[in-house]
């Protein structure tokens, strides 16, 4: 069958049947495969696509089957909801919040350290903005913090789940862009550590500049903190920091897969779970359930994907984009300053899933043409993913806490205090693709 360029436009159309779709309310995985079914049929009709491609669709569904690395999206969902369901995540910035609620600012500052360890032990954004809003947000505004502030340390604190391994995001990135999550997650620890540490640093700015809006915790509050502070410490802030490192060190050192430590974590937090006398069977069936839905969404958007990309190549849509992205004018920075783009735009209307499955392949092939490290190109695109998580008006960091602040606190307020938040992540990120070195130096010292 030859193809006639006349339909070139086939291609690059199966984006805005797709956009139109998911306007109309339908749910992604499902427009996703009613797209491909449309558009193949038109080129059925047409002459201009070789039905051959829908054959190599069974394959591909088995080969998704197959996929060890997606093995470990279900193992840190899993994770991150134990320690969510079990109270282990409140215990931890309620602790933390006491420990620094002395300083000005303290109580700001726990939020932005707990935001960074419920990172690295559940990687899921939902989950930390929901349980950081529920805990935290009342306490700052009960003792006098700004509104502004509060909601914006915690939105961009909860965000850092996007770029701190262990990452769902990084999971699938890695998958796609074909290149070791094992790596990924290790190129990603300075550049997490950056994003967070630039948020300290603005709330102790701010607390400095601004006393009245950033309080400390009044005399009598944290004279009664003090008292067992140290066996509060060691019950809530040592159990987690050990489950990181058994995960992340397991990674670093070789010792095991992320899949293989994923499970480890798992297992971990059930036996933080049990040790916190957290245990209950209602609990433990809420997080499977969570679990499943959360997997079986991920899977099915990914097999709407690959029904949808084996249509686009079918259509030479592939071809279209690739030769598009190539002949930018800028070569290498052209590219990034195009993908860049569309990811942070993409990345407030839609979840980073669909990004992930729909629109990062599409640049893979350029990516690889123009010589770029991919993990380092994953370990940007992760980042950007978090700044557009945050960016008003469709952030989905801002929806999150939206649904748990109290009445007082307002939508202007979220967005107006995720302002300076959003600027220090874009800081990070340009210096990510100014200094390559800051995401390759830990991969290297891996493989020493």
């Amino acid at each position: 069958m030859t193809f006639s360029y006349a339909y070139e436009w086939l291609g690059p159309s199966m984006f805005a049947g797709l956009a139109a779709f998911l306007c109309l309310g339908y749910p992604v995985a499902f427009t996703l495969g009613g797209v491909s079914i449309l558009f193949a049929l038109v080129g059925l009709g047409l002459g201009v696509f070789d039905g051959i491609f829908l054959t190599a669709l069974p394959q591909r569904i088995f080969g998704i089957m197959a996929n060890y690395t997606l093995l470990a999206v279900p193992y840190f969902i899993f994770m991150g909801a134990v320690l969510e369901k079990s109270g282990i995540a409140e215990r931890l910035l309620e602790t933390v919040g006491l420990l620094f609620g002395r300083l000005r600012g303290g109580l700001a500052l726990a939020v932005v350290l707990v935001g960074a360890l419920l990172a690295a032990t559940t990687g899921v954004v939902a989950a930390t903005v929901v349980a950081m809003g529920l805990i935290s947000l009342p306490v700052m505004l009960r003792y006098g913090y700004n509104k502004e502030l509060a909601t914006g340390v915690i939105a961009a604190s909860g965000t850092l789940g996007q770029i701190i391994p262990p990452s769902v995001v990084l999971v699938v990135l890695g998958d796609q862009l074909g290149v070791s999550v094992g790596d990924l997650f290790i190129g990603s620890v300075i550049p997490g550590l950056m994003m967070a540490g630039a948020f300290a640093l603005h709330v102790l700015v701010v607390a400095w500049w601004r006393p009245d809006l950033a309080p400390a915790l009044p005399v009598e509050l944290r004279e009664a903190a003090a008292q067992g502070m140290g066996k509060r410490l060691l019950g809530a802030v040592v159990p987690p920091v050990i489950l990181i490192g058994l995960v992340l060190g397991s990674i670093f050192f070789g010792i095991a897969t992320p899949t293989e430590a994923g499970a480890v974590g798992c297992v971990g937090a059930l036996g933080l779970m049990a040790a916190g006398r957290g245990w209950r069977w209602q609990a433990l069936e809420s997080i499977c359930d969570v679990t499943l839905k959360t997997t079986s969404m991920v899977m099915a958007i990914l097999l709407g994907s690959t029904a949808f990309s084996l249509v686009f190549r079918g259509l030479h849509g592939d071809q279209f984009i690739f030769d598009a992205l190539a002949n930018l004018p800028g070569g290498e920075a052209g590219f990034l300053a195009v993908a860049m783009g569309v990811v942070f735009l993409l990345g407030l209307f839609i979840d980073f899933f669909e990004i992930a499955f729909i629109v990062v392949p599409l640049f893979v092939p350029v990516a690889r043409q123009l010589g770029l490290d991919m993990v380092w190109f994953g370990v940007i695109l992760g980042a950007n993913l978090q700044t557009s998580f945050l960016s008003p008006p469709f952030g989905f960091a801002l929806f999150y806490l939206r649904s748990v602040a109290p009445p007082e606190v307002t939508t202007g307020h979220i967005y107006r205090g995720i302002v300076p938040f959003i600027l220090l992540q874009l800081l990070v990120l340009v210096l990510l693709i100014l200094f390559p070195g800051l995401v390759s130096f830990l991969p290297t010292l891996r493989l020493i």
